[in-house]
């Protein structure tokens, strides 16, 4: 074999096998779907060996395809990091994020520390957002909260959500503490006004049918619903993800154990342009941290 594959090859097969679409591929890599499957067809007869099953809506990676793709991912950010060193001046190295307000205070602004503490040459703007603010449409990178079968191909999941009940510390209902589900018919629940139900998925998960959904405190934040909850003013259904720094603090408790699997989840959302060096250096980051952490 005289002739090495093409890099444009390698990259569509990395991109491929990463999506597992020739056509999301396509999407990210500016070719058609048609180019990405020729690409890979390609390169699948310089090694002699066929890189994907092809079903008639999906894709799935060979034995030789599984065994092959870490060694280009390696080679590939090789190239992309001296590429990146030579190219990249310190206005370059920016990353504008949109985010989900309560998530980029309770979690996500400890990760864009984490980052700067090994990237120090970076520039990080990092935007909050309430319900459907339109900063998404100038960031590099977008986080959004989404129901599972609204999910596009080339979402990116940072991790599966659980929704639970929490309250200040001796919060009562009826004169007693609060400590079991059924005491929830009684209590002042608190309402977040977004497009999740959490209370509705709450009730249904914990069997309960005589929960008042219509009255009690409301708030279209949900840190502002925590801190409702935190001043007695009753308990909140919510992401155990935004209530974590809360019950780390022992401002909030889980006055019983509740586990409720969430219909939604955060996503980074599959990325409207091509992403340059810094953005996709951070995004690839990120979920790595995120598939590590609990």
């Amino acid at each position: 074999m005289d002739h090495k594959p093409y890099l444009t090859h390698i990259r569509s097969f990395e991109a491929a096998a990463r999506h597992l679409s020739f056509t999301a591929a396509a999407d990210e890599l500016n070719y058609t779907q048609a180019a990405i499957s020729n690409h890979v067809r390609s390169l699948e007869e310089y090694l002699g060996k066929p890189l994907f099953i092809r079903h008639a809506r999906s894709l799935e990676l060979t034995g030789p395809g599984q065994a092959y793709l870490p060694g280009l991912r390696r080679a590939l950010q090789q190239i992309e990091d001296a590429t990146e060193a030579i190219v990249t001046r310190t206005h370059d190295q920016t990353v504008v994020i949109s985010c989900p307000i309560s998530l980029a205070e309770n979690w996500l602004a400890a990760q864009v520390a984490a980052f700067l503490a090994d990237h120090p040459g970076y520039t990080i703007t990092l935007n909050g957002t309430i319900w459907a603010d339109s900063v998404g449409e100038v960031a590099d990178l977008t986080i959004e909260i989404k129901r599972q079968d609204a999910v596009l191909p080339g979402d990116a999941l940072l991790a599966s959500e659980e929704l639970t009940v929490v309250s200040a510390p001796g919060y009562q209902v009826a004169g007693e503490a609060l400590s079991r589900p059924e005491q929830l018919a009684n209590a002042d629940l608190i309402h977040i006004l977004t497009r999740q139900d959490c209370w509705g998925a709450v009730a249904d998960g914990l069997g309960l049918d005589n929960l008042d959904l219509q009255g009690g405190v409301r708030s279209n934040s949900s840190n502002v619903a925590l801190e409702l909850a935190a001043n007695g003013l009753g308990c909140v259904a919510v992401l155990r993800s935004l209530a974590l720094p809360y019950l780390d603090r022992n401002v909030l408790i889980e006055p019983f154990p509740c586990a409720v699997e969430s219909p939604w989840s955060y996503y980074l959302t599959r990325p409207v342009r091509a992403l340059k060096p810094s953005a996709r250096r951070f995004r690839d980051w990120l979920l790595e941290r995120s598939a590590a952490e609990p």
